[in-house]
């Protein structure tokens, strides 16, 4: 009986490790990694980053997969969601920039003017929206 347990968690394990190995080959491959330590002036981390993004992954799948719970409170809940919610957005902003969808847009639309505009729009929606679900999740 115990066996298969054991047989489901390794399973899980290297599903997870699957998954977490895919995303962070896909984020590194879009250049966004690269883009981001150029961006902030530490391109010799590199490899720190693109290890804590392996990890980060296996990890979350790990926390998903067995509905692991880590009791440190709201406060550290909100700040999690933050920073998860930073990750992303960057992560969006720079998918969208390595595949010149602004341009593509801007072109397209004839747009002088106001791209940037476009861009913070874009930032204030997914915030509201994301604080709206949150809010409404609550409820």
């Amino acid at each position: 009986m115990w066996q298969g347990e054991i047989l489901a968690g390794i399973a899980g394990i290297c599903g997870g490790a699957v998954v977490a190995v895919a995303l962070a080959a896909f984020i590194i491959e879009l250049g966004i990694i690269p883009r981001f330590a150029g961006i902030t002036h530490t391109a010799d981390h590199i490899f720190l980053y693109e290890n804590c993004l392996i990890l980060g992954s296996f990890l979350g799948n790990l926390v998903y997969i067995y509905h692991l719970s880590v009791p440190l409170g709201k406060v550290f809940a909100g700040l999690t969601g933050i920073f998860f919610g930073m990750f992303l957005g960057c992560w969006i902003i720079a998918l969208v920039e390595v595949i010149n969808v602004f341009a593509v847009m801007a072109r397209r639309l004839g747009l002088k003017k106001g791209i940037g505009w476009i861009v913070i729009c874009i930032a204030a929606g997914k915030t509201l929206g994301s604080l709206f679900q949150f809010w409404t999740m609550g409820r």
